[in-house]
């Protein structure tokens, strides 16, 4: 792969919840060295829902020489105040490039769940449901193709008014994108039990387009079975926005398969010729690890470290994490490849 990268969340807002609530701009800087020195990664897709948070990872992200997806990932907008972001954004991602940073502008993420307009619901919770009402959602998937190439024709023409680099979207697998306006095809692409016979050869069939594929996330959390669910593990958790209220049953932690499920799905990225892959996610600060089996959090976290509650880590003092196993195992990865 050209490039192997993590996703960085600088605050993912829900319901007035953030899912970086202590978000320290020196910790930021700390960890881009951290994801570029020891984790060997090239490239770093910095997501988030405030443009400033987004503007301090991505400097952070430059400083340490990673190659930077400046990557808005909104929630609850409507699509006309989704442009007026995406502007800012594009301001600020060509002020980073051309001080000589490698950046890669994304005009948002999964907006058929996240923006308003694009499937039933005013809220987040009300999309997901009338995803699962096959009335509503057959007549909302009719309807996407139109109003979602639509919305991204002129969000690339915002973009590209502000931003001389790079430019693409970040789909979900089951989107109608037309991807003749980006300089890349990118897809958040999860393996999981219910499409494991179909994922390589999917994967395959869309590194063979006529450009480049970045996966855009990919990844597992951290309890026996998670490795089957990919995209859902999250779902362990009951939710009150992006705050865990509680787990919602009794899971065995199990670091490995995280591990297991990097290593698996980098061989069919390498394999079919994938540009670049992010694995989802570095930290989720919103899923923090706790002793007590019944508390901990991080077992429905994709991130690659366990997020403390208040205390500091030793691996690397004064920050509040210790690395997972699949941390290790990434580090070791890319640094065969980066050699």
């Amino acid at each position: 792969m050209r490039m192997r990268g993590v996703t960085y969340d600088t605050g993912f807002l829900s319901e007035g919840t953030s899912t970086h609530p202590n978000f320290d701009a020196a910790n930021v800087y700390r960890e881009m060295e951290i994801i570029r020195r020891d984790l060997h990664c090239t490239a770093v897709r910095v997501t988030g829902g405030e443009p400033v948070r987004l503007e301090i990872a991505a400097q952070a992200a430059a400083a340490a020489g990673l190659e930077v997806w400046f990557s808005p990932f909104t929630n609850d907008l409507d699509q006309d105040e989704l442009l007026v972001l995406l502007a800012d954004c594009a301001e600020r991602a060509e002020r980073l490039r051309t001080s000589g940073a490698e950046v890669v502008m994304v005009t948002g993420a999964e907006l058929m769940l996240f923006t308003r307009g694009f499937f039933p619901g005013e809220t987040l919770p009300d999309r997901l449901a009338a995803l699962s009402e096959p009335t509503k959602s057959r007549a909302a998937l009719a309807k996407l193709p139109t109003l979602l190439n639509g919305f991204l024709e002129r969000a690339v023409d915002v973009v590209r008014a502000r931003f001389g680099g790079r430019v693409t979207y970040a789909s979900l697998p089951t989107e109608p994108v037309n991807w003749e306006p980006f300089d890349f095809i990118t897809v958040d692409a999860y393996n999981s039990a219910e499409i494991a016979h179909l994922y390589a050869d999917s994967i395959k069939k869309l590194a063979g387009s006529h450009k480049p594929l970045v996966i855009s996330e990919f990844g597992c959390t951290t309890f026996k079975g998670a490795f089957d669910l990919g995209a859902r593990g999250m779902f362990i958790v009951e939710w009150d926005g992006a705050r865990a209220v509680r787990l919602t049953g009794s899971y065995e932690r199990d670091e490995s398969e995280q591990s297991r499920y990097f290593n698996e799905s980098v061989a069919v990225f390498e394999e079919a010729g994938v540009d670049t892959a992010f694995w989802c996610t570095f930290a989720s600060h919103n899923l923090p690890f706790d002793e007590d089996p019944n508390n901990d959090f991080d077992r429905a976290s994709y991130g690659i470290v366990k997020v403390l509650k208040d205390t500091l880590g030793t691996t690397y003092p004064g920050l509040p994490w210790e690395p997972k196993e699949v941390f290790y195992t990434i580090a070791a990865r890319n640094a065969v490849a980066e050699a």
